[in-house]
């Protein structure tokens, strides 16, 4: 899935902000991923579905996941490092939920709470009791 979710990436270069002196104003360091979800071979319609649901505040009116890195100077390192977070995005995206499994508090752990509800309720009571007598 990987090496065919790599043909479907485009990328965009552009110039970093920051430190780096001239270098910086020459150099496109700086890389957008970009992927058409909806456009997508690999993908089943359930799974762009699920990417689009789980990812709706990163993907574009368009359907296009954008992601970008400017950590490093180097082009091709950004271009990495800006896929191994696209695929880490993908594959979270797609991981099934574990469904919960409902479970009941256990006999002590009610008796537990009682008791405490119990002592807290004496300790305002008496604080009652000792405002009447003031």
């Amino acid at each position: 899935m990987q090496e065919s979710l790599k043909k479907e990436v485009s990328y965009r270069t552009s110039r970093s902000s920051g430190a780096g002196g001239q270098h910086v104003n020459k150099v496109s360091t700086k890389v957008e991923l970009l992927f058409d979800v909806s456009g997508s071979a690999v993908l089943s319609e359930e799974q762009k579905a699920i990417v689009l649901d789980k990812l709706k505040n990163r993907i574009s009116k368009e359907s296009l996941l954008i992601l970008q890195c400017d950590e490093t100077r180097s082009q091709l390192k950004n271009k990495e490092i800006v896929f191994d977070r696209f695929l880490a995005l993908i594959e979270d995206a797609l991981k099934p939920v574990k469904p919960r499994k409902p479970t009941k508090p256990s006999r002590s752990s009610v008796e537990r709470r009682l008791k405490d509800k119990k002592s807290q309720s004496e300790k305002k009571g008496l604080r009652k009791f000792r405002e009447e007598k003031e």
